[in-house]
């Protein structure tokens, strides 16, 4: 048994375990035994509103548009990435909707199709591609594109794939423009102003982006336990929602590593990583705004189990291919040093 905290710490990174995973297991805990009700949940809703529009206002603040655009030199990357992102995965997505119900809930179905129509995650990305011995600054900005589309992008596809099935209305893609959009924008506007204290202040920052992103979990999941949507879950409808995750990441993964043609060995690892991964950061929100009044909970729970999978696999991924970088170069070491 550990004796300190720093005990446990040090070897939750031994075994590679993000503590932000476990502070979002806490949560649903929490949110499970206590559970925000009536005037309770108003104000934490209310808190919820103001913090995403935070978020969303620090995200202008901090991407260069500059950067991501100065980065379409490398268009045919890019265009792989957003190919992935917003084509790829919206047509699995669909597949997955195909299924009965008594195989996958409405709510679940809803929640895979909305994480499909996700933008691809920035920080872990890039992390995961650099760990990986890939390009680094393509990925930057080939996820930074993607991140400045999806403002746009995620809430019109998900407003037209799931228009058929009762998830989205056009008031609903209306809220994201007021409420996504509107402070991006202004966190653009401000950047010349904000820029640089925002740079500074990166480290603290990082608290407002989870944050947040703890606190739409907690409403979501209150949420689900005040109208006992968790008891119409059954453990089968679960462990299908796990499979369906795993089997999409890795439907993606292998396509996007073994698809495209006349890439370098880096390129291919760049277009792996950027293209794989669904932003939590930004489907959490969004899925607070886009579906309000609905049955939050059970659609968010695909991004977050998605998010957990994707990490786990993707962080054993980058692992593997830093070593047979690390051995490649310990080969060619040794023959210059023979052939002397």
């Amino acid at each position: 048994m550990p004796s300190t905290v720093d005990d446990v710490l040090a070897r939750l990174r031994r075994v590679r375990i993000d503590a932000f995973i476990v502070l979002l297991l806490v949560v649903i805990g929490i949110a499970a035994l206590v559970p925000a009700r009536g005037g309770v949940a108003t104000g934490f809703g209310h808190a919820t509103t103001v913090a995403i529009g935070l978020l969303f206002f620090l995200y202008g603040a901090r991407l260069s548009t500059r950067e991501a655009l100065d980065g379409l030199r490398h268009w045919r990357l890019h265009g792989t990435v957003l190919l992935a992102t917003f084509v790829l995965f919206p047509l699995l997505g669909l597949a997955v909707s195909l299924l009965p119900a008594s195989v996958l809930p409405h709510e679940l179905a809803v929640g895979v199709l909305f994480l499909c129509c996700l933008p691809s995650t920035v920080q872990s990305s890039i992390a995961f591609t650099s760990l990986a011995r890939g390009n680094v600054s393509a990925a930057i900005c080939a996820a930074s594109l993607s991140n400045l589309l999806g403002i746009v992008v995620t809430p019109l596809l998900a407003g037209l794939l799931l228009a058929s099935h009762g998830g989205i209305s056009g008031g609903a893609v209306a809220d994201v423009a007021l409420q996504l959009l509107a402070p991006f924008v202004l966190g653009q506007l401000a950047r010349r102003w904000i820029g640089g204290w925002v740079a500074r202040h990166k480290k603290h920052l990082v608290l407002v982006d989870r944050g947040s992103i703890l606190l739409v979990v907690y409403v979501a999941f209150s949420e689900g336990m005040a109208e006992g949507i968790w008891g119409t879950l059954s453990v089968p409808a679960l462990l299908t929602l796990v499979a369906i995750c795993l089997a999409l990441l890795a439907a993606v993964l292998l396509l996007t590593w073994y698809g495209p043609r006349g890439f370098t060995h880096v390129d291919r690892i760049t277009i792996m990583f950027c293209g794989s991964k669904k932003s939590l950061a930004t489907g959490l929100p969004m899925a607070g705004v886009l579906f309000a009044g609905a049955q939050v909970g059970a659609i968010v729970l695909p991004i977050m189990l998605f998010h957990m999978i994707q990490l786990m696999a993707c962080a054993a991924i980058a692992g593997r291919l830093a070593r047979r970088a690390e051995a490649a170069e310990s080969g060619r070491a040794v023959s210059a040093v023979s052939s002397r």
